[in-house]
């Protein structure tokens, strides 16, 4: 579905990884205008300063103010500052936020304005219906596409998860993690079994499956490459693989971005793509998903793109048609 008048969005924090993702991903948006991007550290340079990528693409220039003849707003600030943005900022209630923070993920608010969870193969019509969406989280966003057809039957029990992330999960600002000497050839688990997004995925399983009380035990681990999320979770089941391929297949029919591969599946598949692709395997008596994305595509800006799609009734996979880097 075309519009013939495009809509209007604005950034706000475009200098970081996630703002350069949503700045790429609007200018090539068939029915979007990008109206301005906001940066205080950046104001008065042009996007391809910062955003080399963007050389040739535009001629926009980072802006110091901030438009309000915009429809949609894109939050691209570190956890913590959109609620301060938000509370500091008079924001016209009828322009629609779309925050990339964890700051509302669980329900919060701020000034009146409230936020619907953005995983749209969760809830998809609270999205299309929605003023303001808080994104998920990227870790988020691959563990439960993983275990969302589980738990809407009622089946999720005790779970164990590995997640392994490129260094852009990290995000733009250098910490000795994130430097090439370091990442280089070297992995590391950190924030063990209490990663922050355990709390947004208990809250949407709990939501599917209410009786769910079991232990989600993750384990995240940095990973030597800079994008991609690859995602194994395993429980015990008395699903038969054919069964558990049928119920996920299933369950995301409809959904154009998640799709259920009956092949061994890789993570260049999914990198530079709004795509989170499962596959599943049967061992004994454990049921083992695979899920995969690309951490900035659909674990972040890619996602936020897809709400903004669902709830200004545009396509819901206009500007999202990506191609993978699979060689």
């Amino acid at each position: 579905m075309g519009t013939t008048t495009k809509k209007r969005a604005g950034i706000i924090g475009g200098a970081g990884y996630t703002g350069g993702e949503t700045i790429r991903l609007l200018l090539n948006h068939p029915d979007v205008e990008l109206a301005f991007v906001h940066s205080r550290s950046n104001a008065g340079n042009p996007l391809y300063a910062v955003h080399a990528d963007l050389l040739g693409e535009t001629d926009l220039t980072f802006a110091a103010d901030i438009a309000e003849d915009v429809d949609v707003l894109f939050l691209c600030l570190g956890h913590g500052e959109s609620r301060k943005f938000l509370e500091s900022t008079p924001i016209p209630a009828h322009i629609h936020v779309i925050d990339l923070s964890q700051d509302f993920r669980l329900g919060e608010s701020v000034n009146g304005r409230e936020f619907v969870y953005g995983l749209p193969e969760y809830d998809r019509e609270a999205i299309k219906k929605a003023a303001n969406i808080a994104n998920p989280g990227c870790f988020a966003t691959g563990i439960q596409l993983g275990l969302l057809p589980l738990a809407k039957a009622g089946l999720l029990g005790e779970v164990h998860t590995t997640g392994i992330t490129g260094s852009t999960g990290a995000g733009q600002k250098l910490q000795g993690t994130s430097h090439f000497t370091w990442r280089a050839n070297n992995i590391s688990t950190y924030k063990v079994l209490q990663h922050q997004h355990l709390k947004e995925i208990r809250r949407t399983l709990q939501a599917l499956q209410p009786a769910y009380s079991g232990a989600l035990n993750f384990v995240p681990v940095r990973g030597d490459y800079p994008r991609g999320i690859w995602i194994t979770s395993y429980l015990e089941s008395n699903l038969t693989l054919e069964e558990a391929y049928q119920l996920f297949e299933e369950f995301y029919k409809g959904h154009p971005f998640t799709h259920v591969s009956r092949t061994q599946i890789d993570l260049k598949q999914v990198v530079n793509t709004n795509k989170c692709l499962v596959q599943i395997e049967k061992v004994e008596g454990k049921l083992v998903i695979h899920s995969i994305e690309d951490n900035l595509l659909k674990g972040a800006s890619g996602q936020a793109v897809q709400n903004m799609n669902l709830l200004l009734g545009l396509d819901e996979t206009a500007g999202l048609k990506l191609k993978s880097i699979v060689f």
